[in-house]
């Protein structure tokens, strides 16, 4: 006979609303998982999606995406001809706030030069943009939909492609126009501006400018010797793809990694605490039928075994329902939740530790019971 399986049965409903609850706890620590993923996903979408080889930025900086970097247009023809680069091409960053139907929509603007490398990888519906002005694809996150018409500035955009999966690291839907529409709207003046500016005798200024260069290198060419020639010219700063990411994955959302992390821990602990605490409490609640049992001369194991199987059956259901939870809503979350079969199979062998060395209270508590309590009144 398996009294653990009896006890529950005959407790059935305390025990599945405990497992409920456990499971709401180890849903948002699975949750939290899931989350630290899809921040690293969303930091690394922008820097891979252009598929290229070698990153080139202003000097001294280690743009474009932690920190600001400026340069003239002209550098991606010097950059396209240095020896491996098989293409290359420009591109601008910037974040805007616009208006759409009445209410505020923030999007991230990457400009790019079709044709060249910096563009989408793949669009999920719609085409790419086929004309030089006020065309755009749009990430379905903001909302957009085919054929729309958003404000920029001061021109209106049409949207003629959709993607799927395409946001920054702070969670802002990714749009993509041409380079001179994005350098227009990022560069270029307001006409009060510009008119102050000829009077002062400086000129409107011109708007030729990018954030970095990215290229794709031959076949068998090393990408950090294509990197280290570009840093030859002491006005510019060159990576590789490799090193774009580092430096995304430990500055840019390095310390909200962290933060993930810790919390993560510490729900872990948490849900330790409260499973020791529940079996803790149905031990109390079993006094009797414990002293009962040792009276009869049932042994120690017998007694620990009870405790130990509820303590991982408890927390095997309550991990089953909140994977379950949590995978039935993920997409309902704001920011992109990713959940690899690997982080969840971690957890499971996280929670099964954590249930063994909880339970160790109560079977403390279960071997010092007296046996003569099972003749008290």
């Amino acid at each position: 006979m398996n009294l653990a399986y009896r006890d529950i049965r005959h407790n059935f409903g305390h025990f599945l609303l405990t497992c409920f609850g456990l499971s709401l706890l180890l849903g948002v620590v699975l949750s939290m998982i899931g989350i630290y993923r899809g921040l690293v996903a969303d930091a690394l979408t922008l820097a891979r999606t252009p598929g290229v080889d070698v990153w080139v930025v202003e000097s001294g900086t280690r743009g474009p995406f932690a920190e600001a970097s400026r340069m003239p247009g002209d550098i991606r023809e010097a950059i396209a001809r240095l020896e491996g680069v098989s293409a290359a091409g420009s591109i601008t960053y910037q974040s805007i706030e616009t208006r759409f139907r009445g209410g505020k929509l923030r999007l991230y603007i990457v400009g790019y030069q079709p044709g060249r490398p910096g563009g989408p990888d793949r669009i999920a519906e719609g085409r790419s943009i086929g004309r030089s002005h006020y065309e755009m694809i749009a990430d379905r996150s903001s909302g957009l939909s085919l054929a729309d018409r958003v404000q920029l500035g001061r021109n209106t955009f049409t949207v003629v492609g959709l993607m799927d999966n395409q946001v920054s690291s702070g969670g802002d839907p990714v749009i993509y126009i041409t380079l001179r529409d994005s350098q227009e709207l990022q560069f270029e003046l307001a006409p009060p501006a510009a008119r102050r500016e000829i009077a002062r005798g400086t000129g409107p200024g011109h708007t030729n400018t990018i954030n970095a260069v990215v290229a794709r290198v031959a076949p068998n060419v090393s990408a950090e010797s294509v990197a280290e020639a570009a840093r030859r010219w002491k006005h510019l700063s060159a990576m590789t793809q490799a090193g774009q990411e580092a430096i995304l994955t430990r500055s840019v959302v390095d310390k909200a990694r962290k933060q993930i992390g810790l919390f993560t821990g510490l729900l872990l602990v948490v849900s330790a605490v409260i499973i020791a605490l529940i079996i803790y409490t149905m031990t109390m609640n079993k006094l009797r039928e414990i002293a009962t049992l040792k009276l009869i001369g049932a042994p120690d194991h017998t007694i620990v075994g009870l405790i130990l199987q509820q303590a991982l059956a408890m927390g095997t259901i309550g991990f089953g329902f909140g994977a379950l939870l949590i995978s039935t809503i993920k997409d309902h979350f704001p920011r992109r939740v990713i959940l690899h079969p690997e982080d969840g199979l971690a957890l499971a062998v996280a929670v099964v530790v954590v249930c063994l060395l909880a339970s160790g209270l109560g079977v403390r508590l279960a071997l010092k019971i007296d046996p003569a309590t099972a003749l008290g009144g």
